[in-house]
């Protein structure tokens, strides 16, 4: 069994989604602490002027499933008129932008709900299918490697799918120690259209999904493997 580990980000990027497809379980890291600038709380968008943060108002202590939104911040119309604005042209803009709507207008207080709503609906979009476990639910212990190791023996995993840039700090030596198999996600963003001029890759998959419609998935698990198209607009 393939296990794959990883934090609720905020409307993630493409390589999020490919790891989930590659795994048979998603361990959803929401009871480590939460990082002021990481990427649970923010991620980006394309504009007709290059890149734009979209950033949650959120408490910044405690762990992931800890932090509370600040609903006294009208962060909902923010993000939502954020969409509107620079997507409104895209050709599957009315395909999702009403589904999203309803996710953002729902009354929710923690961060790591929202993410894992909008996550659960774009899995759905792509087709992606999979046994989704909370790590709060197992209780893990130790930290770094020790902690992914202790979690892939609770859910019974043999071999652990790492984005490649667990390379920098995971101690690959106790995987094998473990008799637990450890493989790196091969993904490679792929160039799909985009409006406004050169592409821009490292976006929000709402950026794809905006963009490509029905296509999205083809681009999202084939990573990497289609030309690109010209879309200025």
């Amino acid at each position: 069994m393939i296990a794959a580990i990883h934090q609720p980000n905020y409307i993630p990027w493409l390589g999020f989604f490919y790891k989930v497809s590659r795994c048979d379980i998603f361990i959803v890291l929401d009871n480590v602490q939460f990082i002021k600038r990481g990427v649970t709380h923010r991620n980006k968008i394309k504009t007709p002027d290059g890149e734009l943060w979209v950033v949650l108002p959120v408490q910044n202590k405690g762990s992931i499933n800890e932090i509370r939104l600040k609903n006294n911040i009208d962060w909902r119309e923010m993000h939502l008129n954020y969409y509107v604005h620079n997507y409104r042209r895209t050709k599957y803009f009315e395909q999702y932008f009403p589904d999203l709507k309803k996710i953002y207008k729902t009354d929710w207080e923690y961060m790591s709900d929202l993410n894992m709503e909008v996550i659960k609906y774009i899995l759905n979009e792509l087709g992606i299918r999979k046994q989704i476990v909370f790590a709060s639910s197992l209780k893990p212990q130790g930290k770094g490697t020790e902690l992914l190791i202790d979690i892939c023996k609770q859910v019974g995993a043999d071999t652990y799918l790492s984005g490649k840039g667990g390379k920098k700090y995971m101690d690959e030596a106790r995987f094998f120690e473990e008799d637990i198999k450890l493989v790196y996600s091969d993904f490679v963003h792929p160039v799909y259209p985009q409006l406004w001029r050169d592409f821009i890759p490292n976006l929000s998959i709402l950026d794809l999904l905006f963009n490509c419609g029905n296509r999205s998935q083809d681009y999202a698990l084939a990573g990497g493997a289609h030309e690109k198209d010209n879309m200025d607009p």
